[in-house]
């Protein structure tokens, strides 16, 4: 990690690498996604302002891989981020950390509509500690993980927008049971590492070119558990843009809202923002 760190600081005082990249394999498959990673350094010596030697790197991945033949459709979307911040004198801190994976696979019903099935997976990378207590471990890989699984109906009008609607869907959340020892954790009962629910799942996608250098991506994820408290709807709602300046600049806006009562009592969210240089390989 140093080595890495020491790299950064010496590259430049910000470095931004950012791919967008469509590959089209054959007429059946289409593959398309974007790379993005931002660096920050600042140095101060003697600086009567006041401010501490910092570094910051954050990664983020999101990428399609998309089938259509026949009356069949199979889309599969995985989002990964992960980011970091080092002050001088502090201990090196987590400020993203992300891992998702969706897959819809449809046959065709009558026109834009497709008979289901559709599975999601979340978790993150790394360990997360308490903002509160940092010598308490609150999350790490697995711990909690997100699964959904079930059975519906899609409305496809095309790769950029279409509305995933599953009445019968299972979601497991799954945690290790050293965060069970003493309670609760994340909706799994104390002394137990899966909580199973029952519910509805509305998944929706839309991808609008605002203009030809502009792009914006919409994500909705809603869902209801039946065997408990129906009316209290999880949401995570994620809003990403890309505007390209030119061939080598661009400007990577990523927000995020969530919405759990089993992991916090209200809304949570985060944003990132990156301005800098495109290298295409």
């Amino acid at each position: 990690m140093k080595k890495i760190l020491l790299l950064c600081a010496v590259l430049s005082t910000q470095f931004f690498y950012a791919q967008d990249t469509e590959v089209k394999t054959d007429s059946t498959w289409v593959m398309k996604g974007n790379i993005a990673v931002l660096g920050s350094q600042s140095s101060f010596s003697q600086w009567q302002a006041g401010g501490s030697n910092n570094l910051a790197i954050n990664g983020a991945l999101n990428y399609d891989i998309n089938y259509k033949k026949g009356d069949w459709v199979w889309d599969n979307k995985l989002i990964a981020s992960y980011g970091i911040n080092k002050i001088k004198g502090e201990d090196q801190k987590k400020t993203d950390d992300r891992l998702e994976i969706n897959s819809i696979l449809g046959k065709k019903a009558k026109g834009e509509w497709y008979y289901s099935a559709f599975t999601n997976f979340k978790t993150q990378f790394d360990t997360g500690l308490n903002p509160d207590s940092l010598d308490q471990k609150i999350s790490h890989f697995m711990s909690p993980a997100y699964w959904q699984t079930g059975l519906g109906m899609l409305w496809k009008k095309n790769d950029n927008l279409k509305v995933n609607i599953a009445p019968a869907t299972s979601r497991f959340i799954f945690v290790h049971k050293h965060f069970t020892d003493f309670g609760e954790s994340f909706g799994v009962e104390q002394g137990k590492d899966v909580r199973f629910e029952l519910g509805a799942a509305i998944n929706a996608y839309y991808k609008v070119q605002i203009m030809e250098n502009f792009t914006i991506e919409n994500i909705l994820n809603l869902y209801s558990n039946y065997l408990e408290d129906p009316k209290n709807v999880d949401i995570d709602y994620q809003l990403n843009a890309v505007l390209k300046v030119n061939k080598y600049i661009s400007t990577n806006l990523t927000f995020q809202a969530l919405y759990d009562d089993n992991a916090y009592k209200g809304f949570q969210t985060r944003h990132t923002l990156g301005v800098g240089l495109n290298y295409l390989f």
